[in-house]
């Protein structure tokens, strides 16, 4: 073993304070830090033969890397719907790699048993009944593609077919219908084997982004009785718009299909009193994504699936190995999800719904939707920004009207880059309705009213020399 193991061991709390301090150092700069950066290419460095010891290391991750880091966790940063972890979860976070379980079950510590426990937690916050059981994913797409196996193994039980021990070949294509599904949809349909190709769009309500239920109705009726899988959206990307959850509830009583709800962010609106009505229907799904990383502001990579039903997902996810024992008479996470290895993921979401509360995260949601109708008023009363979509939750769906020319794509991406460059604020692009827009997408729990004030100083100071340049 080398020598610099016993010195790291022996420094472990110098180490660790250095770490805090850094910490400390990045936490004190946050606002002052550019909410996102362009790097520069590395050089490559190449693999020591001697290692540098921890301290050194350090030292040199600070002065060469840190600060070509983006500021995600702070209150400006407002692309795609990153939340920043909150003090608890970051808390639960180091000591989920200070104790390094590996949950698998939940026979070897307590850890399981703590999973169990938060999945607990979120079923009571998203006010899911007791019939849902729950397990910790990566993100959004793995849980996602949780829900959709256990679909897929549904329908080949409707045709006589068990898919995880025969395999997909004696089956009809499986049909998946859907209004606007995200990308990470197509994504697992591709792994899963079923296919991007065979998801029908249905058309959406005018000028919404909510499926058409009576379309859908149509669709289903041409089915003649072969089930199918619908994904239903609970918040959209572009502009957080909802399906009829209840409406699709009541057509499950009518046709055979499995309903996925897509709530990744979405079905966070169960925590507020005033948009919960959103999610309402939300508890007749089969399966449900929701994302950690998003607005429970929890450290990446955490997100929960939702579903109705666990023996379905042991046939398709069951580990069976002799070293295993009898764990299958309690088949918890190991059988539940593609990972066998997992990490203690459900720590940060326990501490900071422990800290917090329902009334916290109540708080949370509700402020960021202020906050997201703060910038709203802002933009319909300028003449350089347009409103693409109301704004019905904590995304702003807008773009950039300059000398009344609607701007290309390249030219919006154009000025999301100097905006990025100007460092006080991050925004991505996106399409909407064949225009390109601009997505600012408030999930942050720092974020404040005098963050969209420096967000609009920041906008109209990046429009105005744009304006200039044309």
């Amino acid at each position: 073993m080398s020598d610099k193991f016993e010195v790291d061991r022996q420094e472990i709390k110098e180490i660790l304070d250095s770490v805090v301090n850094m910490a400390m150092q990045f936490y004190d700069n946050l606002d002052s830090h550019p909410a996102a950066v362009n790097p520069q290419p590395l050089f490559q460095e190449s693999l020591p033969i001697e290692g540098l010891g921890t301290m050194q290391v350090l030292e040199h991750f600070l002065s060469a890397y840190s600060k070509s880091l983006s500021g995600s966790v702070g209150p400006r940063f407002l692309g795609f719907v990153t939340g920043g972890a909150t003090p608890a979860s970051v808390a639960g976070d180091w000591l989920v790699s200070i104790y390094d379980q590996n949950v698998t079950s939940i026979e070897e510590s307590v850890a399981g048993q703590l999973e169990l426990e938060t999945i607990g937690m979120l079923r009571e916050l998203f006010a899911l009944p007791k019939e849902f059981s729950g397990t910790f994913v990566s993100g959004a797409t793995m849980a996602n593609l949780v829900g959709l196996a256990q679909a897929r193994q549904w329908i080949a039980h409707q045709q006589g077919v068990d898919i995880s021990q025969e395999g997909l070949y004696r089956l009809p294509k499986i049909k998946i219908a859907s209004g606007s599904p995200h990308s990470s949809i197509y994504k697992s349909l591709a792994i899963l084997g079923m296919g991007r190709q065979n998801v029908t769009l249905i058309p959406c309500i005018e000028n919404r982004e909510a499926i058409d239920i009576n379309k859908l109705r149509g669709f289903l009726e041409e089915q003649e009785g072969v089930p199918c899988i619908v994904v239903a959206n609970a918040g959209t990307v572009n502009t957080v718009d909802y399906d009829d959850l209840q409406a699709l509830g009541e057509l499950k009583k009518e046709f055979s299909f499995w309903l996925h709800v897509d709530a990744a962010f979405g079905g966070f609106a169960a925590c507020s009193t005033n948009y919960s009505h959103f999610v309402n229907g939300m508890d007749k799904a089969d399966s449900i994504t929701i994302d950690a990383h998003k607005w429970l502001n929890v450290p990446y990579d955490s997100a929960m699936q939702f579903t109705r039903h666990k023996s379905l997902q042991v046939e398709v996810f069951q580990n069976n190995a002799a070293y295993l024992g009898n764990s299958m008479n309690q088949p918890e996470f190991v059988h539940l999800t593609p990972e066998n290895s997992r990490r203690f993921r459900a720590l940060p979401a326990w501490f900071t719904l422990k800290a917090y509360g329902r009334s916290g995260y109540q708080k949370i949601v509700d402020t960021n939707i202020e906050l997201a109708q703060l910038l709203t008023r802002k933009i319909q009363l300028s003449d350089r920004f347009e409103l693409l979509a109301p704004t019905r939750l904590n995304v702003v769906c807008f773009t950039l009207s300059l000398k009344d020319k609607s701007l290309s794509y390249e030219e919006i991406n154009r000025f999301l880059d100097t905006l990025k460059d100007d460092g006080r604020v991050f925004m991505t692009p996106t399409m909407y309705q064949g225009r390109p827009g601009i997505r600012a997408a408030f999930s942050n729990w720092r974020t404040s009213a005098q963050d969209v004030e420096i967000i609009w100083e920041a906008l109209d100071k990046v429009s105005s020399e744009m304006v200039q340049g044309l």
